[in-house]
């Protein structure tokens, strides 16, 4: 063998281990190299996450440096993700506060977080679906309706940020429709402003809206402020239609983690709704019965108090329990319910797509 092509052997080794060592000290693509600046999140098989710098991934195991605990050796086996974190003001305390999909529900009411484009998410209830689309990034569209494919609601909700990253506004609005059931004749809205601070796994929010409900029947009543006898009264009814109830709606809701994958949420809502009605005065004269009929305003209190928890053990699914309970409050004397308290617990599942 001539000296010559003892050079060549030996510079082909020496490329060998160089564009091996080049390999190894790019974790994730060939442009990052050890050393970089760029933060990753590491989770594992069993949702443990690791935030921190990627050292050296030689295909068995990966080495990163985090700042709580240092170095650490994760065998790649047991790991079921690796993601860039582009915006380092998103990890709190150690942990990565991203906006996801589902970061901008409670029970059910929303907060002004915006989201990202494209994060579409589907929720699944136990009376029925929801199906939400980000169509931008501070603008959302969604559809909710039964399992009986009636009533069905259109929802929308723009937010608005500002130089404070924890400190973000929206407006949004609910429309529905009974569908097929009543003929479409009933419909409503309810449309509002929320503030929202705090990060997306942890936040405050306050809401103020106003909502009306048609309800598009009619009912069998005489005119109003005349005097009548047994006789007269029932044979003066007329169909008129009823009138829509309405008022204003506020809420106070927030979430705040209590595990890992836990969290605990509070949604609340309070509604001061009244509703234009007629009442009839009866009056007994020896054997005759006398009517007048007078329009009246029912005014009721609904409120609506929902704790929950909230367990998301995948990025793109989550499991939601609420034990909700219901208050309604009369303070009409044109009305003769009585106020009822009554629970409404509710189940829900979401999944990002």
């Amino acid at each position: 063998m001539t000296r010559t092509n003892i050079y060549a052997i030996v510079i082909l080794i020496c490329l060998f281990y160089f564009q091996t060592s080049i390999k190894a000290s790019n974790p994730v693509n060939a442009t990052d190299s050890i050393g970089s600046e760029q933060l990753y999140i590491i989770t594992k098989t069993n949702g443990n996450e690791y935030i921190g710098y990627i050292l050296n991934d030689d295909g068995r195991e990966v080495l990163i440096e985090t700042q709580n605990l240092g170095k650490i050796y994760i065998p790649k086996y047991d790991i079921r993700s690796i993601a860039k974190i582009t915006n380092e003001k998103e990890i709190v305390r150690g942990e990565l506060h991203s906006a996801g999909p589902f970061t901008t529900r409670y029970i059910f009411t929303t907060n002004a977080l915006p989201i990202s484009k494209g994060m579409n998410y589907a929720r699944l209830n136990l009376y029925g679906p929801e199906v939400h689309f980000a169509l931008t990034n501070n603008f959302s569209f969604g559809i909710l309706t039964t399992w009986a494919v009636s009533p069905f609601i259109i929802s929308g909700k723009y937010s608005f940020s500002t130089k404070n990253p924890k400190l973000n506004y929206s407006i949004g609005t609910l429309m529905g429709n009974s569908g097929y059931m009543n003929n479409m004749k009933t419909w409503g809205g309810l449309h509002y402003g929320n503030v929202t601070y705090g990060t997306p796994k942890e936040n405050l929010t306050f809401g103020v809206g106003y909502g009306y409900l048609v309800p598009g029947v009619t009912e069998r009543e005489a005119p109003e402020g005349t005097y009548y006898t047994s006789n007269d009264y029932y044979n003066s009814q007329i169909d008129r239609p009823t009138y829509p109830a309405k008022g204003p709606i506020i809420s106070f809701s927030g979430i705040t983690k209590v595990g890992s994958k836990a969290s605990f949420i509070f949604d609340s809502m309070i509604g001061f709704m009244s509703l234009k009605t007629t009442y009839v005065n009866t009056s007994q004269t020896g054997f005759d019965t006398r009517y007048v009929v007078r329009d009246g305003l029912d005014r009721t209190t609904i409120l609506v108090l929902m704790p929950g928890m909230r367990f998301q053990t995948r990025e793109n699914s989550a499991f939601q329990v609420s034990l909700n309970t219901v208050k309604v409050i009369n303070w009409s004397n044109t009305s003769s319910e009585e106020n009822v308290t009554f629970p409404l617990p509710s189940c829900s599942w979401f999944y990002r797509f």
